[in-house]
């Protein structure tokens, strides 16, 4: 369970009194100033085409395609169509309220500007600040949909409290997901790259490694189909694994590089939006919507509002890494505790958002900056930690495909600042069985490259052998030595304590 009673959290709260709301859920202790619970659900998407990859069928996978491509859970649309044309222009956002089968009422809202005669449109349901209800119609590609909060296959809508008119559809094939993990991807190009503020930073390390805009989707298709994919470096043929094997591919990639890279994004668009020497009353209140974005697509519904659930994204990455790697813990020297990235990341996350609805944008880029360099550590104790199973046990599929996915969630960073260290990784970590990998090269070469990516050795760690109570051998933290002691991040510590002093 993740704490928030330190005396710096508590003053970052009175500090951000224009977002405090106790109507908006937190996420894993975390605080929105806007309503994100619908964003908060992607996780369930993420969760559901899982439970369809490890039945390990070509039905079950086929099943999980289309959970991954069109979703079910997220920004949920009814397409319907009306007994007779429109009498009036309906702008996007109107309020329209119709009935469940058992006659509920549901709220909804143009999804889109409808012109006086039109026949057809689309309404999506209005989410509530309720994480665990916040929309009832779950269809999409879902295998197991939920109906209960849907639209009546039949009915009337009243529109703006005011008109009413019918209409009919089919609940199960006109409910649709409008935001999916592959549209994360897909929407690369438009959104990371050619933007006005575009290309964002971390974008352009995975576009220049791997030379295509949805390198991400790339993967995933690749080893939905159990293909070679086509990159500019580092390319793998999926066709050699089993459904195990590219199971893990599929999940690890989905969460930790499409679903991870949008987190980023959403960061950058808030930053881009946000207005300096503005309140969120009159201008920021778009900015601190995208920040709690990131902040949801980082962890996602399944973490709970304290942090002790199970998600199934890069939150708890961290989360199981830091076991590993005795980075738990307020002093990141723990097997237990709370992943001391994901605390230190989540004292950021808040300390940007009081930023942003205060009008003090430029400054916020430290706190971006921060979050990004952070969220790299556990994917890149989970390339070590794959890699080291692999060259120390005995074959397991599971595991080098598990090793290959990491591999392709760090490698473009390695190579931004050392191509011959990301080249000396990837020769050892590639798709096939090896008996030669050198873990203590592999481990060299991604410390080579700590300092330029900001990252702190202490906050990497080092294997954690619990039975015998000591680090493996050859897996020691960066630098370690018999007797020493693994410090906290207190650079980052340090920092956040000053920007947090900044704000009073």
């Amino acid at each position: 369970m993740v704490s928030f009673t330190n005396a710096a959290s508590t003053l970052l709260f009175l500090g951000s009194f224009a977002l405090a709301n106790a109507s908006f859920e937190p996420i894993a202790g975390y605080d929105p100033g806007s309503q994100v619970t619908d964003h908060n659900a992607i996780d369930l998407d993420q969760a559901a085409m899982e439970a369809q990859l490890v039945l390990g069928t070509q039905q079950s996978f086929d099943n999980a395609y289309r959970i991954y491509s069109e979703g079910g859970h997220s920004k949920v649309v009814a397409a319907v169509k009306l007994t007779f044309p429109l009498l009036k222009d309906i702008p996007k956002g109107t309020t329209m309220i119709g009935l469940t089968e058992k006659g509920t009422q549901v709220a909804g809202k143009a999804y889109d500007d409808y012109p006086m005669g039109s026949t057809t449109l689309s309404v999506q349901y209005v989410t509530s600040n309720s994480q665990q209800n916040y929309n009832q119609c779950q269809v999409g590609a879902l295998v197991n949909p939920n109906t209960e909060g849907c639209f009546a296959a039949s009915g009337t809508f009243n529109v703006d409290g005011m008109d009413d008119f019918s209409y009919n559809y089919d609940v199960l094939t006109n409910n649709s997901a409008k935001r999916t993990i592959a549209g994360f991807s897909t929407s690369a190009q438009k959104k990371m790259y050619e933007c006005e503020k575009c290309p964002y930073k971390m974008y352009q390390m995975y576009f220049d490694y791997y030379g295509t805009y949805d390198y991400a989707n790339q993967i995933v298709i690749a080893a939905f189909n159990g293909t070679r994919t086509n990159f500019r470096n580092f390319n793998n043929d999926f066709g050699v694994y089993s459904y195990a094997g590219r199971e893990q591919i599929i999940k690890k990639t989905s969460a930790y590089m499409v679903i991870l890279m949008y987190a980023i994004r959403e960061m950058e668009d808030a930053l881009d939006d946000c207005k300096e020497s503005c309140v969120i009353e009159s201008c920021n209140d778009d900015p601190v919507h995208a920040w709690d974005e990131a902040v949801a697509f980082y962890t996602g519904s399944l973490q709970g509002w304290d942090g002790s659930g199970a998600g199934k994204l890069t939150y708890n990455l961290a989360e199981k890494r830091c076991q590993n790697f005795k980075t738990c813990g307020e002093n990141a020297d723990s097997t237990s505790g709370t992943a001391n990235i994901n605390l230190q990341i989540f004292e950021e996350f808040s300390i940007g958002k009081a930023k942003i609805a205060q009008g003090r944008c430029g400054s916020t880029r430290a706190q971006k900056e921060a979050i990004e360099t952070m969220m790299i550590v556990p994917l890149v104790q989970g390339a070590l930690r794959y890699t080291w199973k692999t060259a120390n046990e005995p074959y397991n599929e599971v595991f080098e495909a598990e090793r290959v996915a990491f591999a392709l969630a760090v490698l473009p960073i390695v190579a931004s600042c050392d191509k011959i260290a990301a080249k000396k990784i990837a020769d050892y970590v590639d798709v096939g069985p090896k008996d030669n990998i050198d873990y203590p090269s592999v481990k060299a070469a991604f410390e080579s490259t700590y300092e330029c990516l900001g990252l702190k050795p202490e906050s990497i760690g080092g294997l954690w052998d619990g039975p015998r109570n000591t680090y493996l051998e050859g897996a020691e933290p960066m630098n370690f030595s018999a007797g020493s002691s693994i410090s906290t991040l207190v650079a980052a510590g340090v920092t956040g304590v000053a920007s947090l002093f900044m704000l009073l």
